[in-house]
């Protein structure tokens, strides 16, 4: 019963240990740190975002009107009455500068990471690739030299033995290589 005993808890041991270590790879995985530096630059981001549009935004359009976006509306119901407090007593109140502002704030927000991280990135990728293509193209170019150059040389230590070389591989066609033992 004792070595019963000593198995479960080193299986559960083991088990503790896995999912540990199991933890420790998904938080090493690049694309989880990766995510954990977006949250943070993208909450430190928000506050320029909001500053632009409460700062830039919002007075370009208080030139027309008022100068905070939150406070355009539109009573739906009855006139709208709110107290001192700001809080609606009567009518039904529709708060479209809020949506108007939040959406100017999106759009900011997605214009910079599209313009100053998405754009960028897709461009080096774009010229990363096409440079991994030119170095296959390359090593393919020198590979296929070495492969002429190899026959070559095969040919010319086959002339030294006397032997001569079939037609096909003279030329490097198909034929070359070791002749198959059935036709």
């Amino acid at each position: 019963m004792v070595e019963r005993g000593t198995a479960v808890s080193s299986s559960a041991t083991d088990e503790k240990q896995s999912v540990l270590e199991g933890f420790k790879a998904f938080l090493m995985r690049g694309n989880v740190i990766d995510l954990a530096v977006a949250v943070v630059i993208g909450a430190a981001f928000t506050n320029v975002v909001n500053s632009v549009v409460k700062g830039v935004i919002n007075p370009l359009v208080g030139a027309f009107g008022t100068k905070d976006l939150d406070r355009y509306s539109s009573c739906l119901k009855g006139p709208c009455k709110t107290n001192e407090a700001g809080d609606v007593v009567s009518g039904v109140p529709i708060m479209w500068g809020t949506v108007l502002s939040a959406t100017l704030t999106f759009l900011i927000t997605a214009a910079v990471v599209y313009f100053l991280m998405v754009l960028p990135m897709s461009r080096y990728l774009g010229r990363k690739a096409a440079q991994d293509k030119q170095v296959e193209v390359e090593h393919a170019e020198a590979e296929a030299s070495e492969v002429e150059l190899l026959r070559e040389i095969r040919d010319v230590l086959v002339a030294q033995r006397g032997a001569p070389a079939s037609a096909g591989q003279a030329d490097g066609g198909p034929e070359s290589g070791p002749a198959p033992t059935e036709r």
